[in-house]
């Protein structure tokens, strides 16, 4: 009985948020399968609609439209009007839900409640996934999570159910893998406030990662704004086999576009290929697609996500789709701004890093290359799972591998863990026996959750500083993201080759040609390994952790210590004061990469989330200062004394002195975290510029009143010193690319003058003037 009601749950609460969106019966197997009976025009999933707008877009276009563009430009606010025009204007968007990680819905809710709105206006979920951090094993570890956290989750909990958004409770699994298991489908537009949400398009959804006040925007319902995303193509053909695995495909494709080359556009993979690939490594493809700085990443719609809908319980939605399938698929002929051909027959295991997800190597070939780079050989910890690679095929091709070690004595030479992707998941590869096979060759199952793929790992084996290599079928290696030491060289590659590279403990192993040894002297070559795309048993859906909000809420109170040191109500951020901005001091001039880590750490600063002023002692602490390439060590101008970033920041604040940073190239690449804007806002800052943005954050900043700007000479970046005065002209005319006036005053008492660029439309402007996009939104009420 308890598998019936959880399915029912799941289902006819999940799809919808409210029973409003979606009406369902269920049919029911001993196994708790269950198929949505009836579809209605009202409900969320309304392909007539889409169908309806895609038609109108065709016309007025008259030409064809690839798969990204039907499904984007089919959710268009107005579709008969809309200027459209890849790469340059600004879409109005109508998306069909919100997901929210427990990270970020802090932050997204406070704001949501700062917008004084009763309910949310669009199906939303929130996910409690980031917050448990990996110690010992999964029961210990959630059990500690609720306990250190419980302050946090009953406000997520309450928020939810007083705004009307359903509530996955910790424990319930990773928010991209909750989402394919019960809310993308083919054809929705989803936005996620987390930038792996593009896992969505493995299921052919167009899902996108935003910063929170974007997710307010669409639960307020207004229509949410995205530059008209260039495509690029990809096409596959050949068939994927052997060692080489969906994860290959992304790793190659990272290696080929760099970090940045798939900034403003999203990724459309199409071909003969595309049907040797399960939709969960679909969904793998387009979750790492993040790493390439695309928008979002998309599969057009087959038999293979069909079988998806089928196994989780959602078979009605793939009939519905089959119906709509010209809508859910590119036109011939389509056009793209960038092609890429990959043939999967020819496709060779890879592994990519240390240090940034594009450093592409085949894996036959890392051996020699970490010899002759330097890099330590031995592999001190594999790790699998994450949101990326936690499906049932990966654990099952993995626990393959596991089973012909095991079979012949053998147990992983490196430390072994496992995180599940979900409740479900977990609960399947335990029914099924890998979890058992994943344990007994060395591993440690741990918590549904982000765990070590964000830091979220108490790492005991080495010491911080101490050089040394692990491997993970994770999707981010950034310095020091996964530990926090900045000595570790992670790698990313497939769950297949960490399970390997964990059972010889080396880099320099290449399993498809190289022999391990067992415990009596016998050399053997591993099998490639097999798995079940899905389960033949049906998933098991395990526990029940989701929370669907009370139809009557009016009662559900809110509670916010004002003492407590993990949340704090948001103050309005001041208005811009109808001036321009003149001598502000640069706070850090920033030398190289800089990613959201940098800017806002997380790990054991994931605590502070909801609580602006505490996380904001974390404000560029790991961006290097170019001055003395030390991190979190700037020269503070009004005294002359070096100081951590933050703390020189809080002085300039407290002394009345505005401030900027200087940056590099695609700054706050990475996560969508918003906290990487609010921090240096709330702190004081007034303006970032830099050569070149990541997408999410350059719109996370515009949100919070910030001016993100850009060199019109990126070798401009030269020509300002750290102990340099800037004044910003011209802002009383600020227009769309119509570019402003850096006034430079050198401390030599010499000047020059340089020219910015800006992306800001006319409503971001009004953003910027009523000093964020949530006073605009309180102003126009």
């Amino acid at each position: 009985m308890a598998s019936y009601c959880l399915t029912v749950t799941r289902l006819r609460l999940a799809l919808g948020t409210g029973a409003r969106r979606f009406h369902v019966s269920a049919v029911f197997s001993a196994k708790a399968k269950v198929a949505m009976s009836r579809f209605e025009p009202s409900s969320s999933i309304n392909y007539e609609k889409l169908h309806e707008n895609i038609n109108i877009v065709r016309r007025r276009l008259n030409r064809p439209l690839t798969l990204s563009e039907k499904i984007v430009y089919g959710h268009l606010d107005d579709p008969a009007g809309q200027e459209i025009d890849r790469g340059r204007t600004y879409l109005r968007l109508r998306p069909d839900r919100v997901g929210m990680q427990d990270a970020t819905a802090q932050m997204a809710m406070l704001q949501f409640i700062s917008s004084g709105l009763p309910k949310v206006a669009v199906p939303s979920t929130i996910h409690c996934d980031h917050l448990i951090e990996a110690q010992i094993g999964g029961a210990q570890d959630l059990q500690r999570a609720k306990e250190v956290n419980q302050e946090v989750y009953n406000f997520l909990a309450t928020a939810a159910a007083k705004y009307g958004v359903g509530f996955w409770k910790p424990g319930s699994g990773i928010i991209h893998q909750i989402i394919l298991e019960n809310y993308a489908y083919p054809g929705v537009m989803l936005i996620g406030t987390d930038s792996h949400t593009p896992n969505g398009g493995g299921l052919g959804g167009i899902c996108i990662g935003v910063g929170g006040a974007d997710a307010v925007d669409v639960m307020a319902g207004i229509p949410w704004e995205l530059k008209c995303p260039k495509v690029i193509g990809v096409r596959l053909t050949g068939t994927l086999s052997g060692w080489t695995s969906p994860k290959d495909v992304i790793l190659k494709v990272a290696g080929i576009l760099t970090v940045k080359g798939g900034t403003g556009a999203i990724v459309e993979y199409h071909g003969p290929g595309v049907d040797s690939i399960s939709c969960t490594g679909m969904a793998t493809i387009c979750n790492m697609g993040a790493e390439i700085g695309a928008t979002t990443s998309v599969f057009p719609y087959n038999h293979r996500m069909k079988t998806y809908l089928e196994k989780t319980g959602r078979g009605e939605i793939g009939s519905l789709a089959d119906q709509f399938k010209d809508d859910l698929v590119p036109d011939k002929d389509c056009e793209y701004d960038q092609i890429i051909e990959i043939n999967l027959s020819e496709l060779k295991p890879h592994i990519n890093g240390p240090f940034t997800p594009d450093l592409a190597h085949p894996v036959s070939e890392v051996g020699a290359i970490a010899k002759k780079s330097g890099w330590p050989l031995e592999v001190k910890v594999g790790l699998i799972g994450s949101c990326t690679n936690s499906s049932y095929e990966d654990m099952g091709r993995a626990a393959s591998l596991a089973k012909q070690a095991l079979d012949k004595g053998l147990k992983c030479k490196a430390q072994f863990t496992v995180t599940p992707g979900s409740e479900q998941i977990r609960a399947t590869i335990e029914r099924d026996g890998y979890a058992k096979i994943l344990r007994d060759v060395g591993g440690v199952v741990l918590a549904n959750a982000c765990g070590p793929c964000i830091g979220q790992w108490d790492r005991k084996d080495v010491k911080k500083g101490e050089k040394n290599t692990i491997v993970t079928s994770f999707n981010r290696n950034f310095t020091a993201r996964n530990d926090a030491n900045p000595a570790t060289h992670a790698f990313v590659t497939s769950p297949e080759i960490v399970t390997a590279l964990a059972l010889a403990g080396t880099l320099n192993f290449n399993p498809e040609t190289d022999y391990l040894t067992t415990p009596n002297g016998e050399k053997f070559k591993l099998e490639a390994p097999t798995g079940d795309e899905l389960p033949s048993r049906d998933f098991d859906p395990g526990q029940d952790t989701y929370q669907h909000p009370p139809a009557e809420s009016s009662s559900v109170k809110v509670d916010v210590n004002p003492a407590s040191n993990r949340l704090q109500l948001l103050e309005p951020f001041d208005k811009w004061h109808g001036k321009d901005l003149e001598n502000m001091r640069i706070l850090i001039k920033v030398k190289g990469k800089c990613t959201t880590d940098h800017i806002s750490a997380a790990g054991p600063w994931l605590k502070f989330r909801g609580h602006l002023d505490n996380i904001s002692n974390n404000l560029l602490i790991g961006a290097v200062n170019i001055e003395n390439d030390a991190v979190n060590k700037v020269k503070n101008q009004l005294t002359g004394e070096y100081g951590g970033v933050p703390d020189v920041a809080r002085q300039y604040k407290a002394s009345g002195v505005n401030w900027v940073v200087v940056g590099d190239e695609n700054y706050g690449e990475g996560s969508s975290r918003e906290h990487a804007a609010l921090e240096p806002r709330h702190l004081g800052g007034r303006a970032i510029i830099v050569k070149s943005f990541a997408r999410i954050h350059e719109t996370n900043l515009k949100k919070q009143g910030l001016l993100p700007l850009t060199f019109a000479n990126p070798q401009d970046y030269d020509r300002i010193r750290p102990d340099d005065k800037i004044s910003i002209t011209g802002l009383k005319s600020l227009a769309p690319g119509k570019q402003l006036t850096a006034e430079i005053k050198h401390s030599d008492g010499s000047q020059e003058s340089i020219s910015l660029n800006h992306t800001f439309n006319e409503t971001q402007i009004e953003w910027f003037k009523a000093g964020s996009a949530l006073n605009r939104m309180k102003e126009l009420q």
